[in-house]
C-alpha cells in the first residue's frame, strides 16, 4: 500500500460532505485507527476506504458539539471564514485567521 500524504491539516476547518458538520482539525491518523465496530456501525452504502487519511475533528452541527473521526474523502474545506464554536477549541488552538487555526505552544515536562 502507498503512503499517502494527508490533503488536509490541523487547525483546518472543514465540513462533512454528506452530513450537516462542520469542525477544526486536531489529529490525523494516516489511515483507518478506528475499531472494527466502529466502521462496521457504518451504512455499508456510505461506509469509508480505511486506506486514507482519517481526521480527528472537534465538530459542531446545529444542535450539539462533539469530537468527530471521519475520512478524508468525506471532507471538504470549508469556505464560511466563521470559527468553529466547539467549547475545545480554545484549549487547543490560540487564534483563527478565517480559514486556519494556529495551535496553541505545548509545554513538556
Amino acid at each position: 500500500m502507498d503512503s499517502r500524504t494527508a490533503k488536509f491539516r490541523i487547525g483546518q476547518v472543514v465540513k462533512h460532505r454528506v452530513f450537516p458538520f462542520r469542525g477544526v482539525i486536531f489529529d490525523v491518523d494516516p489511515e483507518f485507527a478506528n475499531t472494527e465496530q466502529w466502521w462496521l456501525s457504518i451504512p455499508e452504502e456510505i461506509r469509508p476506504r480505511k486506506d486514507q487519511p482519517f481526521y480527528h475533528l472537534l465538530a459542531e452541527n446545529e444542535q450539539a458539539s462533539y469530537v468527530a473521526y471521519v475520512s478524508e474523502q468525506n471532507l471538504l474545506p470549508d469556505e464560511s471564514g466563521e470559527p468553529v464554536g466547539h467549547p475545545q477549541a480554545a484549549a487547543l488552538f490560540e487564534t483563527f485567521d478565517g480559514q486556519q487555526y494556529r495551535l496553541r505552544p505545548r509545554t513538556a515536562h
